[in-house]
């Protein structure tokens, strides 16, 4: 089933998977957009994009590598 922007807990997990190592923190928005839009299932409208949404994904992601940490 293809991604949506707010699947953001989807997106976060397999942002984590490609790259759990990377500090979500240090990740500029720009960036984190086409992080985004480059994951496989990801398929939605990047007009429907906004702050809020990439707020929300960086945070999940941060939680995802946090856990991780341990």
């Amino acid at each position: 089933m293809p991604l949506k922007w707010t699947d953001t807990e989807e997106i976060a997990i397999q942002l984590h998977e490609a790259e759990p190592e990377l500090d979500p923190l240090t990740v500029r928005f720009t960036d984190l957009r086409d992080r985004i839009l480059a994951l496989p299932d990801f398929s939605d409208d990047v007009q429907r994009l906004n702050e809020k949404i990439l707020e929300a994904v960086q945070m999940a992601w941060y939680e995802e590598y946090q856990d991780a940490q341990g």
